[in-house]
């Protein structure tokens, strides 16, 4: 799971009556009215509060004439809190796990990039296989600003140096962690975060 998808799951849980309203869900649907009662609180309140689960994908709602009915979305739940602890645990390697020789991915990255940019700089095409394209995404962003704040404009201009298909290119720094959005803004993660090729066979 992508980061900001990580931190949005865990602002929405980061608040007491938000985490309230997910337990009482737990037992089944309850509409605005029964959780503002049982919380104690008034229904705007409940009103506010939903729309904060729901915009992070925990709960669901159904309408019924004029009432609403919240119910939560298991799957995200579950699915996110696995996603976080698989995203702080990422790079830590099994006990048993052998290093790999520096100088074996060294050559490993030379023939990757030698073989997908040009001697102009330019990426001839994205690379379908994993761990290649991996190593085309952390070539690129190596060579952007550390602590810099990006607007969306500016990274699409860095990526297009590159490649013209720089939607694609900057989804994939998100997915696998080079780089944290946050409101429209872009930030290299520190380089700990970025996915290891390295650990790919």
């Amino acid at each position: 799971m992508q980061l900001d998808k990580v931190v949005s799951y865990h602002k929405a849980l980061a608040d007491p009556t938000r985490i309230k309203m997910l337990i009482l869900l737990a037992e089944g649907e309850l509409n605005g009215q029964v959780l503002a009662e049982k919380i104690g609180v008034t229904p705007a309140t409940i009103t506010h509060h939903a729309a904060k689960l729901r915009e992070a994908s925990l709960i669901k709602e159904r309408r019924d004439k004029n009432t609403i009915y919240f119910s939560l979305n298991h799957y995200f739940i579950k699915n996110s809190a696995t996603a976080t602890e698989n995203l702080i645990y990422q790079r830590v390697r099994p006990e048993g796990f052998p290093e790999r020789l520096e100088e074996e991915d060294q050559r490993t990255r030379d023939v990757v990039v030698n073989n997908f940019f040009t001697s102009e700089g330019k990426l001839k095409n994205i690379p379908a296989q994993l761990k290649k394209k991996l190593i085309v995404l952390t070539y690129m962003v190596s060579r952007m600003e550390k602590g810099r704040k990006y607007t969306e404009k500016e990274i699409n201009e860095f990526i297009q140096g590159y490649h013209e298909d720089f939607a694609t290119l900057r989804r994939e720094f998100i997915m696998h962690h080079f780089m944290f959005r946050d409101n429209g803004v872009y930030e290299l993660n520190p380089q700990e975060m970025w996915a290891r090729w390295e650990d790919l066979s």
